[in-house]
């Protein structure tokens, strides 16, 4: 591998953080250094290994020395799709970008971050358009609000409203009253990708 594209992939993430103050993903590196998105990953594990930066292939996070030395106060999470998009085929299919979560406003953990699309949760304080920070490192309880993958691989943000005696299976509820009354999903299948912690709200309500 080229040492050259080495210095130039731990420049161009440098350069973005510092210009956005978010990590670029895989496919932004390696447009930004010229090379396939392939190539591009490849050269991050092969870094990784030597030590020069710290990538994440799971939850895929990057980090630079220049990096962890002047933002060592944050955790990072991925600015995903929308509520209502089918589960991605890789893993980052739908990743938008990295974001610097600050951890004396979020705390230590893992998060992603999801843009809601639906109205299904208003009454909930979350409506069409607000993201919503998910910490994935943590159990659901009764009557948390979690992001989860449903049998048919659909996204959705509901209530974990346990399960049902009966019929053994997985109770999501909605809250939106007005308009879905008392309704809720009963799901055979469940992944439960994590707990909504943070909502915030889009930028047309906050000017209303």
């Amino acid at each position: 591998m080229s040492q050259e594209t080495m210095v130039n992939i731990i420049s161009f993430i440098n350069q973005y953080f510092c210009d956005r103050h978010t990590i670029p993903s895989i496919g932004k590196i390696a447009q930004g250094v010229g090379i396939p998105k392939s190539t591009a990953y490849r050269y991050l594990v092969e870094m990784d290994n030597r030590g020069m930066i710290e990538y994440d292939g799971k939850n895929r996070t990057i980090s630079t020395p220049m990096i962890r030395k002047f933002a060592p106060a944050s955790s990072l999470g991925l600015l995903v799709g929308s509520t209502t998009r089918r589960a991605a085929q890789t893993e980052t299919e739908h990743v938008r970008e990295y974001i610097s979560l600050p951890i004396s406003l979020f705390g230590k953990g893992e998060f992603f971050i999801l843009e809601t699309s639906d109205d299904s949760m208003v009454d909930a304080g979350i409506a069409p358009g607000d993201l919503v920070v998910v910490r994935t490192d943590c159990t659901a309880e009764v009557g948390d609000i979690v992001a989860a993958l449903t049998g048919d691989d659909e996204s959705t943000l509901k209530v974990f409203g346990g399960t049902d005696e009966e019929t053994k299976k997985v109770i999501l509820e909605y809250r939106n009253q007005a308009k879905y009354p008392n309704q809720k999903i009963f799901a055979s299948q469940l992944i439960v990708r994590g707990i909504a912690k943070y909502v915030v709200k889009a930028l047309e309500q906050e000017l209303e």
